[in-house]
């Protein structure tokens, strides 16, 4: 009897570790699958109006909007710069024109033979970016224009009124990414696979901002900044957030947390500091 049920024990315990085992395996297939499902995108609210983008379209449109903010241009040229780019490019950085201009490139399609720079150049986002912006600025009372019209004047395209149909997606995000709308900019995205680098984070920053006082620590990068320019790097950040697998922002008592997926939260973060965590390396 003593050996049965030591048999009858041992059994038990093997099937318990096999159950177990079973549920662990199963809890694991049901998070993976659960995240392959989540669709990633990017969402700007203001007021009323919501736009969406991609991850990468949204990563475009923040770089977009950080040159506008560094040069000091009002968020109107933001916004006229978005809706220029998602017409010409659909805000991506492509390599190839179309019949009109076999030789654009870019995010705005501009043409080496019309004078926007080399091949390589325009291929570049932030001298795209700028050659736009140095044209915009020579404009006469561009800030004022319909958005459509600003656009033309720079463009000069043979469909003058297709950029109004992305007036709108222009206003939210230019007003999301330029900081002038608190907590406006979220973006739905799965788990990191990879851990993230602070100091390239702030040097993708840096490129678009300039010079930022930062201070980085572990996979913590903080930056000294208020008011817009605190929100705009916040928004900033949650837009590249794939790219540089971002997992929380906190600015102005505010919070972005990416497992979370809720959105801005009340937080305890400090005044006066963007505080960036990054993942660390998978378990």
């Amino acid at each position: 009897m003593t050996r049965r049920r030591k048999l009858r024990g041992a059994i038990v315990v093997v099937l318990s570790l096999v159950l177990v085992a079973g549920g662990i395996y199963t809890v694991t297939a049901l998070v993976q699958r659960s995240e392959q499902l989540v669709t990633e995108g990017c969402t700007a609210v203001v007021g009323t109006q919501r736009a969406e983008l991609a991850t990468d379209q949204a990563a475009n449109a923040a770089l977009i909007t950080a040159v506008s903010v560094r040069r000091g241009l009002p968020p109107r040229a933001a916004s006229i710069a978005l809706a220029t780019a998602m017409q010409e490019s659909k805000l991506r950085n492509i390599g190839h024109g179309d019949l009109a201009g076999p030789d654009s490139r870019g995010l705005f399609q501009q043409r080496p033979s019309q004078g926007w720079g080399t091949q390589e150049q325009v291929m570049d986002p932030h001298h795209a970016t700028n050659a736009f912006y140095d044209a915009l600025v020579e404009v006469p009372g561009y800030a004022t224009m319909a958005i459509t019209e600003a656009a033309q004047r720079v463009q000069r395209s043979a469909h003058p009124r297709a950029y109004a149909q992305h007036e709108a997606m222009g206003r939210v995000f230019a007003s999301a990414l330029s900081g002038q709308a608190r907590g406006a900019l979220d973006c739905t995205l799965r788990t990191p696979d990879a851990a993230g680098d602070p100091e390239a984070l702030l040097a993708e920053a840096e490129s678009a901002y300039g010079a930022l006082p930062a201070t980085a620590s572990g996979r913590t990068l903080e930056l000294e900044a208020t008011d817009d320019l605190a929100w705009s790097l916040a928004h900033w950040a949650v837009a590249n957030a794939k790219k540089f697998a971002v997992t929380r922002v906190q600015v102005d008592g505010q919070s972005w947390d990416r497992q979370a997926r809720n959105g801005w939260q009340d937080a305890g973060a400090s005044d006066g500091r963007v505080v960036i965590t990054l993942a660390g390396d998978p378990a």
